[in-house]
């Protein structure tokens, strides 16, 4: 059966089968048809991704382009973190996760050094002590506090400034920055403001390092005299931002979602060895980064649907989680499940680079919070939290928590 969806206001966003679950709409459709034709708010034909195997596929194909100015129809919603475009433009210099091989195998290429599962198991140590000791200062605060602010926020904030040589006295300025970027009602002069100053100050920061180089990753980018400032600039804001964002709001609302199972809660409180697979179904269940975008540089069979060239294609890495042709009942957490082939960390040639720096960073986070307050629970109730709908990487705006006693 042939069915189109109509996106008048833009494509379907809110989680209205509850705060961690897949748009009613991207269901129905999942289950009608995986690859569907899509009508654009300016009249324009594209498709939608939303099932398990297609979305796999599309993102191992690198006949579909990251580059927005690939399509022959612009883009009319945000892209993850990025303004909506009004006419094609080239990819941001250095923000190799828009661009195509040769160019992304280039930059992409510099930095795997630093992000390998060898270098992640050697700072794991401090990635813990880090995590540890913003746990301390968790406890010496009197309940109710903003888990946002008070915990989820400062670590992976913490361990990003340390491993890219950013001090973190500067954090609240490339916080704000951030997360005015990242909102997706903001002005589009407002979004270039923030966007403006955050690469002004690593634009200062990249060359100083270039000069100067420290024990750092940037500092390892810039000794490479092929990179341009425009390029470690770009680098150096796609990973101070993909670094703490996606982070932080995994482990708030990953807490709020352990909250909301309490059994499941005390289980993994009673058994850390579940940590790995509880993470990885975590990382599934919740999908933070749900939609990208990919535009077909030939005429491309997926899902038996033919997408023309040119075409613009949305992909939901949420919908694709949650499909019960991979995951058996996808919409309830299990931290039992055997997780591992989620796409919440994509597929493909843009899979994720820091990937295994984030799931030190949870297993440590989640680890220590149900170990130091095994009484934590919600300040509010859990239909009063603020979910962040109005951002491109899903989470909580605040998780007011108290509790009544801490461990050691």
């Amino acid at each position: 059966m042939s069915q189109t969806v109509a996106v008048p206001q833009g494509l379907p966003m809110e989680r209205d089968a509850g705060p961690f679950n897949p748009p009613s709409e991207v269901t129905r459709l999942r289950g009608v048809r995986p690859v569907s034709p899509m009508a654009f708010p300016d009249g324009h034909q594209g498709w939608l991704v939303t099932g398990y195997e297609a979305v796999r596929q599309l993102m191992a194909d690198t006949r579909f382009s990251s580059r927005g100015d690939i399509g022959v129809m612009h883009v009319p919603f945000e892209t993850p973190g990025m303004p909506a475009a009004t006419e094609p433009s080239p990819p941001m210099p250095g923000v190799f996760i828009a661009m195509d091989p040769p160019d992304h195998t280039r930059l992409r290429r510099r930095l795997i050094g630093a992000f390998t599962v060898k270098r992640m198991k050697q700072l794991e140590e401090q990635i813990i002590d880090i995590t540890e000791r913003q746990l301390e200062e968790l406890a010496h605060l009197t309940p109710p506090v903003d888990l946002v602010k008070a915990f989820a926020l400062p670590v992976p904030s913490l361990v990003i400034c340390e491993m890219l040589g950013v001090p973190y006295a500067d954090r609240e300025t490339f916080q704000v920055n951030s997360a005015t970027f990242l909102e997706r009602d903001v002005s589009l002069e407002d979004k270039m403001g923030a966007l403006g100053a955050l690469t002004t100050y690593l634009a200062e920061l990249v060359t100083s390092k270039r000069a100067t180089p420290d024990e750092d990753i940037l500092s390892d980018l810039a000794a490479h005299d092929d990179l341009t400032i425009e390029e470690l600039t770009g680098a150096a804001f796609l990973l101070l931002l993909a670094g703490h964002e996606t982070t932080a709001n995994m482990l708030a609302l990953g807490t709020f979602a352990l909250l909301e199972n309490p059994e499941q809660r005390a289980e993994l409180r009673a058994n850390p060895e579940l940590l790995p697979d509880a993470v990885e179904e975590l990382l599934r269940y919740l999908s933070i980064g749900d939609i990208f975008y990919r535009y077909a540089t030939e005429d491309i069979e997926l899902g038996g649907e033919t997408i023309g060239k040119g075409s613009t294609v949305v992909v939901s890495l949420l919908a694709a989680n949650h499909d019960p042709q991979r995951f058996d009942n996808p919409d309830a957490l299990d931290i039992h499940r055997k997780a591992r082939g989620h796409l919440s960390f994509g597929h493909g040639v843009h899979q994720c680079l820091g990937q295994q720096l984030a799931r030190i960073e949870m297993r440590a986070g989640f680890g220590g919070l149900l170990r130091r307050f095994p009484t934590l629970q919600l300040a509010i109730p859990a239909g009063d939290v603020r979910l962040r709908t109005d951002m491109n990487i899903y989470g909580v705006h605040e998780l007011p928590v108290t509790w009544t006693e801490t461990a050691p």
